[in-house]
């Protein structure tokens, strides 16, 4: 039997139809309308449910039973693990926004490999079937499409992305030192990854479990002025989302031997972000890991900095690559192992 897949699927929808150049509270909430019976109908297509939610006057996260949502007034971003189907929220999200007078502009869609291809369902049974899916599920207008598989020199870690958008979106200026990182590590430090077991019969509730692994493992050093919003499964296993400001940041563990996997994501600005990373990969010490770095065009130059922040850790760079997306994002794509992997 397959064991758990670790390695998130994730979603990111764009639309116009308010002032998206405000990225101050203001009284069109936009997305954040959506009633939590409309989420829930749609993360029941998906396969998850919400555990635990925080919210500040930018944006409304969720933590899911199989990863994370987080909804802004212009900007829907979704990731799951496991055999969900996230792919099966396109669809409503662009049509209950529909519903609110916003207009998706641009999609992005990107995973990593997943450790137990065999097991997912379709769409997600082959990255060919994800990008037909995708592109049958979105409006005509969203005509500057690309997709691609960034290669890498671990034959476990290859990036797939998929970028749509339109022409307004294509032709926005997209600039500033803002970036998005994913990473995701396996072959966890064994003895830290036991940190994410819970005892048998604990007698504790899941949010005070999780703060309790959050506090433990140095998860709250990682951006201390963050609010965190923290769950633990039983018996094993841990989530987060932090929320500063208008920004997020975001945790997901699976700790089993053989299978052990976790991811960080999180938005930053280029001067902190060898630092961000190199936090968090302090919490798993993995043994591979990919770093996936989403950033305005013209700013590779950020990849340098990460790989700076984790050679003195015992880390070499395997891989790097780079790719531009229509939706005026630059990808590096880099890949990273100890030196006796």
């Amino acid at each position: 039997m397959a064991g758990f897949e670790g390695f998130e699927k994730r979603l990111e929808l764009q639309f116009t139809g308010h002032d998206d150049e405000d990225h101050s509270p203001t009284s069109d909430l936009g997305l954040r309308r959506l009633c939590f019976q409309t989420l829930e109908s749609i993360l029941h297509l998906v396969q998850c449910t919400v555990v635990s939610a925080v919210s500040n006057h930018y944006f409304d996260s969720y933590v899911l039973s199989e990863s994370s949502l987080f909804i802004y007034p212009n900007k829907i971003i979704i990731k799951t693990c496991g055999t969900t189907q996230l792919l099966k929220s396109v669809r409503p999200f662009i049509r209950h926004a529909r519903d609110l007078g916003l207009s998706v502009c641009g999609c992005k869609y990107t995973r990593g490999s997943f450790i137990f291809p065999d097991s997912q369902p379709y769409p997600h049974s082959s990255f060919k079937d994800e990008v037909v899916y995708l592109e049958e599920s979105l409006p005509d207008h969203l005509c500057y499409k690309k997709a691609t598989v960034m290669p890498s020199n671990l034959p476990s870690m290859t990036w797939h992305v998929f970028a749509a958008a339109d022409e307004s979106h294509l032709l926005d200026n997209f600039s500033g030192d803002t970036y998005t990182v994913e990473v995701c590590m396996t072959k966890l430090d064994q003895t830290l990854a036991r940190k994410f077991f819970r005892r048998p019969h604990d007698g504790k509730g899941s949010d005070l479990a999780g703060k309790e692994m959050t506090e433990i493992t140095g998860i709250g050093d990682i951006n201390p002025n963050a609010l965190i919003c923290d769950f633990a499964f039983d018996p094993c296993g841990y989530s987060m989302n932090g929320i500063d400001g208008d920004r997020y940041s975001t945790i997901h563990v699976t700790p089993e031997d053989g299978f052990s996997y976790a991811s960080f994501e999180c938005i930053g600005s280029a001067y902190d972000v060898g630092r961000v990373v190199k936090k968090a990969v302090q919490v798993f010490r993995p043994a591979i890991m990919s770093v996936a770095l989403t950033c305005p065009a013209g700013r590779r130059d950020l990849w340098a900095r990460i790989g700076g922040a984790l050679k003195p850790m015992g880390y070499k760079c395997r891989s790097c690559v780079a790719d531009e997306f229509p939706t005026n994002e630059n990808i590096v794509f880099q890949t990273f192992s100890t030196r006796m992997n």
